[in-house]
């Protein structure tokens, strides 16, 4: 599976980073640093990750936004851990999607969003701009160290 991602350039780059932006334990970060250090140009590199992952975590919220009642009898969800997204949603309100990057909190603050009814278009501006800010940082890094 990883070498097919791999041989598809940016659009296994695409296709990684939309599903790692959802419910499934993935990454995207190392094929970002695969495809960089084959020398694939950083922009688009960068623009296809932020992409996909930003549409995958619109995914989330249209979960959240449609589907709360539903996916909280249908799916066992940890209590604790919603109770946590709630409370440091509450606490950041939608400036915590900024941090939607972050691996299970940000599907949680994407959920979240969604579920208190947050409107797509600071939900896209703020997702969008921490997920683009993550891949920059990753790829300033790697075209520092290759």
């Amino acid at each position: 599976m990883d070498a097919l991602l791999a041989e598809a350039g940016l659009a296994g780059l695409f296709t990684l980073s939309l599903l790692a932006s959802t419910i499934l334990p993935l990454g995207s970060e190392w094929l970002l640093v695969l495809l960089l250090a084959k020398g694939f140009p950083p922009a688009a590199c960068v623009l296809t990750a932020s992409v996909g992952n930003t549409l995958g975590a619109l995914s989330l919220w249209w979960m959240g936004l449609y589907g709360w009642r539903w996916l909280k009898k249908r799916k066992n969800l940890d209590p604790q851990r919603q109770e946590r997204a709630s409370r440091l949603y509450r606490r950041l309100g939608s400036w915590s999607l900024l941090l939607a990057w972050l691996p299970v909190i940000g599907d949680g603050l994407c959920l979240v969003a969604g579920a208190a009814g947050l409107g797509w278009r600071p939900f896209l501006f703020l997702v969008a701009a921490g997920k683009t800010g993550r891949y920059l940082f990753v790829t300033a890094l790697t075209l520092q160290l290759i």
